[in-house]
């Protein structure tokens, strides 16, 4: 592979550039997209998106929390991001006496803002592409292990001898599935505090009924601050931290966006896979995802039987239900989209033009003619495996009992070594993590769960793959899982804070050693664990790195063979992005069309008094009734959400949406439900993505809020259209 001859190609493909779709790096929207941006409707250049040398829209876009995205929208450091993003801080702030996921929370001044512990916002410093450096030395004679080590070599070597500032931090990410390779340097702040938010029925209005479909109605934000050093560096949280002072703060459109207009969207996207083929996406919609859908669906209906009557486990369960829910409805979405769009006869009839063309080509023949081929062969057999790999993961990853218990391995093998010092650590590492799990935990419900995807987990996934404890187990228990259950709940340590930190306060390795190996929960736990690890994931991990090494090479020939065919942008992979389209409407299915806007009519419309779901608070009722909308109103009406052909994924939410002259127009947070197949098959027919008007942000602010001093730190600007 030829390196800087591949992202020469890249550069002419991209070039012809498809409306609405991709996810594009920042730092080469000059030379790729701008021409395309400004056809569109685009105001500003690309160099105000992206710069270096002074402030532009990227030094006011951050990485929120790791998982979200954020935007800079005051001078003294405000942090907009989405309610949904700021929710487990916020659940973690609330108690039943102040309970601001209920109640809501507005700051009057900066001493009533509350530290999120564990809060974290990363700045852009600047990205450039390393590829030729990165990739040096590497040949196609080399092993996959031998190309992989020389790559781990040159990478640090290279960060070795960067020059940055002492509080930077340096990644290099592969893109193009290891195609091309970027240097991103970054910064981080760490004591953020919260300064405003919605109650939920405001911030989450239509929970799990309207999450990923439109029309939305939810005012999904909420506002944090950055705080830092004297010298406007990052630190730890301290009293005499000063709120932050930006090197761009964004500018706050009243006009908004009618449609057909302008709009783009930067953040970080988390994970796409739009280069798949089509066995891949087919497993996805017929195997894959039916399975994770139905082990959520038991859990989020087990979660949702206690916290409909319980005050305190719904406060204890809300986040974690949102979680549960959110990747679920959106694999249902998700395979509705895919059906809907015929995405794998698609992929199909793409994979036979470029087999065709590459036939038509010896060349091409003899460097890519086996890659499909290949690839077809090796899902076929990592079918049964992917399948046990996923109902794994959702059995462990959604039962607190056996996430807990899979964590303790970690000291059972410490113990097994007899390392005092490390098991010292590991204990005190223990008891500081389950201090926040017991804090939102009930036996009651994670029994409940338990009972439900034991049952699920024995009934889908093949006996081969048990393990021999886990079928000594089920032996045992003559296959009744509520036996299993009712002897783990009234036997395990592990649901008991004060068993749990005597256990980990004992000097005797032997006494804790034994408890450990022969409690219930723990043994059900490290049983599942152990079974998938010894039947399946040696298997697996073979299997995906000889998948990965083709899809490499696949990424590669597309490029080259399919040039003029479709556009390639990198998938995503939590780094900075830049996607534009145009506000618009869409007909979801015959006789079925879409407005582009909805109004706080509809708020009202959907009311339903003492609904967790749909209730309103009585002051926005009464401000509606007044048509009390202050600056923030337009007509008489006030509107509350939009919809765009923006390609966002998770981590986009929090996402600033611009206009075209590059001012906030509002604040992404979800994808319309017949469109969330994008992240593999995108569609610009039915794939929008759904933002909440920042006008209605401002307003819920100032005039449910009262917090009209925040407005005062915001740039208003208004748009001659």
């Amino acid at each position: 592979m030829k390196a800087i001859k591949l992202l020469l190609i890249l550069g002419i493909v991209t070039l012809k550039s498809f409306a609405d779709e991709g996810m594009w790096l920042p730092f080469l929207l000059e030379s790729l997209n701008q021409k395309d941006m400004k056809a569109m409707g685009m105001k500003i250049n690309a160099a105000d998106i992206y710069d270096i040398n002074k402030g532009s829209l990227k030094d006011a876009v951050v990485q929120f929390g790791g998982g979200c995205t954020g935007e800079i929208i005051s001078n003294q450091g405000l942090v907009l991001t989405n309610h949904h993003c700021g929710f487990s801080y916020i659940q973690r702030l609330s108690t039943l006496e102040h309970n601001y996921v209920n109640d809501g929370f507005f700051t009057k001044n900066t001493t009533d803002e509350l530290p999120a512990v564990g809060l974290s916002v990363t700045f852009i410093s600047r990205m450039q592409d390393v590829t030729s450096t990165i990739l040096k030395g590497i040949t196609n004679t080399l092993t996959e292990d031998e190309r992989q080590s020389q790559i781990d070599k040159n990478i640090s070597d290279y960060k070795t001898s960067l020059k940055k500032e002492s509080y930077e931090a340096a990644t290099i990410r592969p893109f193009y599935n290891g195609n091309m390779y970027i240097l991103i340097v970054s910064v981080v702040y760490t004591d953020i505090r919260l300064v405003a938010a919605p109650p939920q029925s405001i911030g989450a209005y239509g929970a799990d009924t309207d999450n990923w479909v439109w029309p939305r109605h939810a005012a999904d934000f909420s506002v944090f601050r950055i705080y830092a050093d004297a010298n406007n560096k990052p630190a730890a949280y301290s009293p005499s931290n000063k709120p932050f002072t930006p090197k761009k703060s964004l500018n706050i459109s009243m006009s908004g966006v009618n449609e057909g207009d302008f709009t783009m969207v930067m953040g970080f996207p988390g994970r796409t896979n739009e280069y798949l083929p089509a066995i891949a996406v087919k497993q996805t919609l017929e195997t894959n995802n039916p399975l994770k859908i139905n082990i959520r669906n038991q859990v989020l209906k087990a979660q949702k039987s206690y916290m409909q009557n319980d005050a305190t486990i719904k406060l204890q369960y809300g986040s974690k239900y949102a979680g549960i829910a959110n990747a679920w409805k959106k694999w249902i979405g998700e395979n509705l989209g895919l059906q809907q769009s015929n995405a794998v006869q698609k992929k199909l009839a793409y994979e036979n033009t470029f087999t065709q063309k590459i036939n038509a080509n010896p060349s091409w023949k003899a460097t890519y003619g086996t890659l499909l081929p290949q690839l077809n062969e090796l899902y076929k057999q990592a079918e049964p495996y992917f399948y046990t790999r996923d109902a794994f993961n959702e059995t462990i990853g959604n039962c607190e009992i056996l996430t807990q218990g899979v964590q303790l391995n970690n000291l059972e093998k410490l113990l097994e070594a007899n390392n005092d010092e490390k098991i010292s650590k590991e204990k005190l590492a223990i008891i500081d993590r389950m201090k926040g799990f017991y804090k939102d935990y009930n036996t009651k419900v994670d029994a409940a769960v338990l009972q439900q995807v034991l049952t699920l987990y024995f009934n889908k996934v093949n006996t081969s793959y048990w393990g021999t404890t886990t079928t000594q187990i089920m032996e045992y228990y003559k296959n009744d899982i509520t036996a299993i259950v009712n002897d783990v709940f009234a036997n395990s340590f592990i649901i008991n804070k004060e068993k749990l930190e005597s256990l980990m306060q004992q000097t005797d390795n032997k006494l804790i050693y034994n408890t450990l190996i022969n409690d219930k929960g723990y043994r059900l736990a490290n049983a599942l664990r152990q079974g998938f690890v010894v039947n399946a994931a040696s298997n697996i991990n073979n299997l995906q790195a000889q998948i990965n090494t083709l899809q490499r090479q696949y990424m590669q020939a597309q490029i080259v063979v399919m040039a003029g065919v479709r556009n390639f942008y990198p998938d995503a992979n939590s780094t900075l992005r830049v996607t534009y389209g145009k506000a618009k409407g869409y007909q979801a299915k015959d006789a079925v069309t879409y407005a582009y806007r909805t109004y706080l009519d509809g708020v009202i419309e959907k009311y339903i008094p003492n609904d967790y779901e749909f209730d309103t608070p009585q002051k926005l009722r009464e401000l509606y009734q007044a048509k009390d909308y202050g600056q923030y109103g337009i007509n008489g009406k006030m509107p509350v959400c939009f919809i765009a052909a923006n390609h966002t994924t998770g981590g986009n939410s929090g996402s600033p949406a611009f206009d075209a002259y590059g001012n906030l127009v509002g604040l992404n947070f979800d994808r319309a439900w017949e469109g969330t197949m994008s992240d593999i098959n995108y569609d610009p027919t039915i794939c929008r993505n759904i933002m909440v008007d920042i006008r209605y942000v401002l307003f819920i602010i100032d005039k449910f809020g009262g917090a009209s001093q925040l407005i005062k730190e915001m740039n208003l600007v208004t748009v001659k259209k």
